[in-house]
């Protein structure tokens, strides 16, 4: 009984250290990309980009208490595997956030997947500088 429970464990070490452990070369692939910046950095990318579109996560009563100028809401809790109607072109720039930048990660990496193809993470509106509205 020793013997088979070592050898299923050098087995499990074995197939752990050549890369069997779920994240193979090919997943890791096929895993979509955005680009995470701060908010000074978007802010200045904002000012080089034409027609892009600033996307809040937050809930509705964030939204209202104050949000970065043209941006539109979008709660996290909407975003499943259908893309949104309010997002039609995958190809545009996405400025993405919320509060603290972990909402915005998780929808950048949703619409990341969904096909979207010029997602910025952009963190949190604790960290933005510019002007807010109301």
């Amino acid at each position: 009984m020793g013997k088979i429970l070592a050898i299923l464990l050098l087995i499990v070490i074995g197939l752990t250290i050549a890369g069997c452990g779920g994240d193979t070369a090919e997943e890791r692939k096929d895993q979509a990309k955005y680009r995470r910046i701060t908010a000074d950095e978007a802010q200045v990318l904002m000012q080089q980009t034409q027609d892009y579109l600033i996307l809040d996560v937050r809930s509705p009563e964030e939204f209202a208490e104050g949000h970065i100028p043209h941006a539109i809401n979008i709660p996290m809790e909407r975003f499943g595997e259908a893309p949104p109607q309010e997002l039609p072109d995958r190809n545009q720039t996405i400025f993405v956030y919320c509060v603290k930048g972990i909402r915005s990660m998780n929808v950048a990496n949703r619409l990341a997947h969904m096909g979207y193809k010029n997602i910025v993470e952009m963190g949190g509106i604790q960290d933005w500088h510019g002007a807010i509205e109301k």
